[in-house]
């Protein structure tokens, strides 16, 4: 250890983190708080990583946290994460950016203070590539002042911000490739609520617990994009047709449009969704190298509606991975897998039920027919505590069939999820 450069050591207590083991560790011996004071380049403050900090009084923390930031020089990543603690004072908080933001590349800010720190004036026009905000308010956006420009990732969880200052944000960074909005409150100074978001750079949006009567988002090369549990009246998408990866989870939409240049999707996943069958694969059925089709507890908004098996395997003949998940009804078996069109390049099969029936094992039969070089099949099912008699019977003869199903399909390896 004598013979480590003090440069290694430094990087060293760096994947520590976190700033106590770093602290406890830099007093092995003055090689190591040398490092510590010289070559540490990432610390993480966290009230996750230690419990004892609740229990410290508010200016006892900052007190420690001042200590430990003022002992180095340097640093390029930087956590303060301390949500279940009382307001600091604004002027330490301060005082810890200013002191670090020449260096600074990563930033990861959840601190509460009185009054409300603008982390904008203090950082902007400096080398941040990631700056990721929670329980912070964000007003009066200045993107000439305010610039980012090296910043390549946005993450804003719980973040008051007005619409147009969000638009003004995202202008602000020139090179930005990542946008995270999770559970944002966004201010609005008319009735309806609506978002424009626009940027050339962006590769990856992901957006989390938003209600919005329209969001319009306006990326060249965004390639990646993520709805969770939202509910939204308009969402659309103004792209050059470079979306690899559409993934919808809990989202409540009336109008969705991600573009008619959808050649390059390559995944495809739906959950908790309510579906217009006939729609939406109007939307992608131009997506012929279409890999991954994910469609998992969805419904369809027409009763009568069903996935059609045939028209995926005409339309998408790379799939490699399908994953369903839908409520098996007679027109399932009969409609659903009617043609004779075979899933050639599929190699994996995810089935699974809500409410299994009698139809499930005939229609994961069905299936397997359509898939001639299957080689692994995943089961998901939900099997409640209280059962009746009838339902164990599904269950005893489900599982019979499935025994006697991969007796003829000995080249499949089949795995049963349960939950």
């Amino acid at each position: 250890m004598d013979q480590l450069p003090v440069e290694v050591i430094g990087n060293i207590l760096s994947h520590l983190r976190a700033a106590r083991d770093v602290v406890i560790a830099s007093a092995t011996c003055k090689k190591w708080r040398q490092a510590c004071c010289k070559h540490l380049h990432t610390l993480s403050f966290s009230s996750n990583d230690w419990p004892l900090y609740r229990d410290l009084t508010t200016s006892r923390l900052e007190i420690l946290i001042t200590q430990t930031i003022f002992q180095t020089s340097g640093l390029q990543a930087l956590s303060i994460l301390m949500e279940d603690v009382d307001e600091f004072s604004a002027s330490t908080v301060i005082a810890w950016l200013m002191y670090t933001r020449e260096t600074l590349r990563h930033l990861y800010y959840n601190v509460k203070t009185t009054p409300n720190v603008n982390i904008l004036e203090l950082c902007g026009r400096h080398k941040l590539e990631i700056l990721d905000l929670a329980h912070n308010s964000i007003s009066g956006v200045e993107p000439n002042y305010q610039r980012f420009p090296c910043l390549k990732s946005l993450s804003l969880s719980y973040v008051s911000i007005s619409a147009l200052d969000l638009n003004l944000l995202v202008s602000a960074c020139p090179k930005i490739e990542a946008l995270e909005l999770v559970n944002p409150e966004i201010a609005m100074s008319d009735a309806q609520v609506t978002v424009e978001l626009s940027s050339s750079t962006l590769k990856s949006v992901y957006v989390e617990a938003i209600s919005l009567d329209k969001f319009i988002l306006e990326a060249d090369g965004i390639e990646c994009l993520h709805l969770k549990d939202c509910a939204l009246e308009v969402f659309e998408l103004i792209g050059k047709g470079t979306l690899k990866h559409f993934k919808i989870d809990d989202v409540s939409v009336i109008h969705l449009d991600i573009g008619e240049t959808v050649e390059n999707l390559e995944i495809v996943d739906i959950s908790n969704f309510t579906i217009i069958w006939p729609k939406f694969y109007q939307m992608i059925s131009k997506s012929s190298n279409l890999k991954r089709l994910r469609l998992w507890d969805v419904m369809f908004d027409d009763e009568d509606e069903v996935v059609d098996v045939e028209t995926i395997a005409t339309c998408f003949p790379q799939l490699s991975h399908l994953s369903l998940s839908y409520d098996v009804r007679d027109g399932a078996l009969h409609y659903g897998l009617q043609g004779s069109s075979c899933l050639e390049n599929v190699l994996v099969l995810e089935l699974g039920w809500t409410v299994i029936n009698s139809l499930f094992s005939h229609w994961v039969e069905g299936l397997l027919k359509r898939c001639p070089n299957l080689k692994k099949l995943i089961i998901h099912g939900v099997v409640s505590e209280a059962k009746s008699e009838e339902e164990c019977l599904i269950l005893a003869n489900f599982t019979t069939s499935m025994i006697e199903l991969m007796r003829r399909y000995t080249h499949v390896d089949p795995h049963f999820k349960y939950e």
